[in-house]
């Protein structure tokens, strides 16, 4: 199996040993109670418009490792990580949730949640109903869909799913058969990742090249590669909305100071 189908294979194996312990009816009635409430602490934070706000919007990410990278940082709290993302400029967060091989954990988006006021995107690999309204409970605003991951049925229905939710859905693709495939899904977020998920290799160029193609009226995020703001410049001008960042990040020693620079504010 390549690197993406082990993944997967442990992401099932996990969502199989969580829902014994957690029965999707308790899910339910946690999402439902989330978006019958009235309070800030249970609205669920509008991704897409942040995406869609003037300029190129930043989705910064809290990653402790990845299988590519190895561990990242061990040594910061995640309400530090994300306080200084939300300082420094970015629209919205993207928190790994993935345990196995991304070190994250379901608990960390209630701890975005409270450390910040950005819509927060569940980084994972969404296999599953359960992780749907997991993700509700648990405080995303909106989940990844991963094409390559997905067959068309399973994609159709998780991404219908979180529309009924109130969830967003990022739905990422690789290739031009792939970016197809979002546009008949009717996808509204479309994230261009330029990792290769099989091998793990990065080709900041697929972005350049898919996002002119990608359909009229979707949000465009471009992921996976990007360090510098020269950069950041050159995908807003071939009509990307949003660029996801982790690692360059994390791995400063000033995250705040790296996040401004990356946007062009620092001064």
């Amino acid at each position: 199996m390549n690197v993406l189908e082990q993944i997967v294979a442990g992401t099932r194996a996990a969502v199989a040993r969580r829902a014994a312990e957690v029965p999707m009816v308790t899910l339910e009635q946690a999402g439902e109670q989330r978006r019958a409430g009235r309070g800030e602490a249970d609205a669920i934070r509008d991704f897409a418009g942040a995406l869609a706000a003037p300029g190129i919007s930043l989705i910064a990410e809290h990653k402790r490792s990845s299988p590519s990278a190895g561990v990242i940082r061990a040594d910061l709290e995640l309400a530090d990580v994300v306080g200084a993302y939300t300082r420094s400029g970015a629209r919205a967060l993207s928190v790994l949730t993935e345990e196995a091989r991304f070190g994250g954990r379901l608990a960390d988006l209630a701890a975005a949640r409270s450390a910040s006021p950005l819509p927060i995107l569940r980084k994972d690999f969404i296999v599953d109903a359960y992780q749907v309204h997991e993700a509700l409970a648990a405080g995303a605003d909106a989940i990844l869909l991963i094409v390559a991951a997905l067959s068309a049925d399973a994609l159709a229905r998780l991404h219908e799913l979180a529309g009924v939710l109130g969830l967003a859905a990022l739905v990422e693709v690789h290739s031009r058969a792939e970016l197809e495939l979002a546009g008949e899904l009717g996808a509204a977020i479309i994230g261009i990742n330029n990792r290769d998920l099989t091998t793990l290799e990065v080709d900041v160029r697929r972005s350049f090249e898919l996002a002119p193609e990608a359909p009229d009226g979707a949000l465009v995020v471009a992921e996976s590669g990007f360090r510098e703001h020269a950069e950041l410049e050159r995908l807003a001008a071939a009509g990307v909305d949003a660029v996801l960042v982790g690692e360059a990040l994390m791995r400063s020693r000033d995250i705040e100071l790296a996040t401004r620079t990356l946007l062009g504010s620092a001064k």
